[in-house]
């Protein structure tokens, strides 16, 4: 059994440049847009990975205490409406003829 091993090219130098351009004009682009954010609503109103996640896990708890909230009426209504002792009939199997 032979094994025939072709040599790779390297890839054309222009690939890398042109990487280099584009991760260099979305940094310059971040740059700007985050000063322009500052300058528009001021340094002490930027939104911040810190205060997103704050936001996010004060909605996660609303949510949680909707939910909970929600089971807790549900579980009352089913409570008044069933009178204990009062046995559920079973449905009449249908027949098909």
């Amino acid at each position: 059994m032979e094994l025939t091993v072709a040599d790779t090219q390297p890839a054309p130098a222009h690939q890398a440049g042109l990487a280099a351009v584009s991760r260099a004009v979305v940094a310059t682009a971040a740059d700007l847009i985050g000063n322009v954010q500052r300058v528009v609503v001021g340094d002490e109103n930027v939104r911040t990975a810190r205060d997103n996640a704050w936001d996010a896990m004060l909605a996660d708890r609303a949510r949680n205490q909707a939910r909970a909230d929600l089971t807790r009426e549900v579980a009352a209504m089913v409570a008044r409406r069933a009178p204990r002792g009062r046995k559920i009939a079973k449905t009449p199997h249908i027949v098909r003829g």
